[in-house]
């Protein structure tokens, strides 16, 4: 941990793909990384009893939330088979960063559906337990509204731009829409990164 800062893997729409994991963790091991964090759809293209394992594997810290592939309860269950934690609805504290979020989406009728009110709702309340933490983390899958991703035809989610201006938080994570996977975008001071199946290096 580099003079205060935080060294992150996040990567997104997993899918199942456990070959993918154990790429991402050799990765994650290579470049000395302080945490993983994945963007939620851990699961739903392929099932893999060992998604999780690679990380746990070689020692790393993991934070999650759900897509809209996965119910809430399986990625709860996710976190508890393997030691990690699930942040939707809650955050984590790293060195002097916090991190909040919240999963699911409000655009599709999927197993990890949630409407707009309870999104924001769900923001809130991960976020009020950041009090007197300056540096600030919000994790979500789905994109927010105003962005790079309304730009290829996917209506972004207002309750994400809404509690981006009201949290202001340094980064936004997300993933979701594949067509725009590794690009970056800004909503006021608050940098937005869709990190993709193939992860991005970052440090806050």
């Amino acid at each position: 941990m580099a003079k205060g800062k935080i060294r992150i893997l996040a990567a997104s729409d997993l899918h199942g793909d456990s070959k993918l994991t154990k790429r991402l963790a050799l990765r994650a091991e290579e470049e000395k990384v302080d945490l993983v964090v994945l963007c939620g759809d851990l699961t739903g293209f392929k099932e893999s009893k060992e998604l999780i394992k690679p990380f746990k594997d070689r020692g790393q810290k993991v934070l999650l939330i759900p897509g809209n592939h996965d119910s809430f309860a399986t990625t709860d269950f996710l976190a508890q088979l393997y030691g990690v934690k699930n942040i939707h609805g809650y955050n984590a504290v790293y060195g002097k960063v916090g991190f909040f979020g919240a999963g699911g989406t409000s655009d599709l009728p999927h197993p990890g559906h949630v409407s707009e009110e309870d999104l924001f709702n769900i923001l809130e309340k991960a976020h009020s337990g950041l009090a007197g933490i300056e540096k600030k983390v919000m994790l979500t899958h789905m994109h927010p509204a105003g962005g790079i991703s309304e730009d290829v035809g996917f209506k972004g989610s207002e309750s994400i731009t809404k509690a981006i201006k009201k949290f202001k938080p340094d980064l936004l994570l997300h993933g979701h829409i594949h067509e725009t996977f590794g690009t970056e975008d800004k909503i006021g001071d608050t940098k937005i990164v869709n990190v993709g199946r193939d992860g991005v290096i970052l440090e806050v």
